[in-house]
């Protein structure tokens, strides 16, 4: 059985010999009515609170599920860019190595240039104080051989 203030506030009783005090009895009716008024306008309260309390919860809710795709979504891109830097670091390692073999290669190339130019000069060097000392040489016996005077004979 349900109450409202009005039904209380108008509930009517027979009337019986020796009974209640009718003003007393509506004073009192009047009295639970208000209470229960009071009671309906806190109930209503409470209930617009709940809802208004349920619909931050649902808006709060998809919050969490949209900050959850986000955070997955998120280190799925994160995982991507860690997988592009190493296959980057990978490149540029690679980049690096046959850059360090073709410099080595340059060089070693270079060296053996300038050993073969050495030979080379050494073998002129061995050439030219042969013919140095042959010249020389050439001097030193024209310079040890008699002078020959012009005009005579002898």
């Amino acid at each position: 059985m349900s109450f409202n203030p009005l039904d209380i506030r108008y509930q009517e009783f027979k009337r019986k010999l020796r009974g209640y005090d009718p003003e007393e009895v509506r004073a009192y009716l009047g009295q639970v009515a208000d209470y229960v008024s009071g009671l309906e306008e806190q109930l209503a309260e409470a209930r617009r609170k709940i809802a208004e309390l349920e619909s931050a919860l649902d808006e709060a809710r998809e919050g969490e599920a949209e900050l959850k795709r986000a955070v997955v979504a998120a280190e799925r891109i994160a995982r991507e860019v860690r997988a592009q830097a190493e296959r980057e670091a990978e490149l540029i390692r690679a980049e690096a190595e046959a850059a360090k073999e073709r410099t080595l290669r340059e060089a070693m190339e270079h060296l053996r240039k300038i050993q073969r130019d050495i030979e080379r000069l050494k073998k002129e060097r061995e050439l030219f104080k042969e013919q140095f000392r042959g010249l020389l040489e050439g001097y030193l016996a024209s310079l040890e051989k008699p002078e020959r005077t012009p005009g005579r004979t002898g």
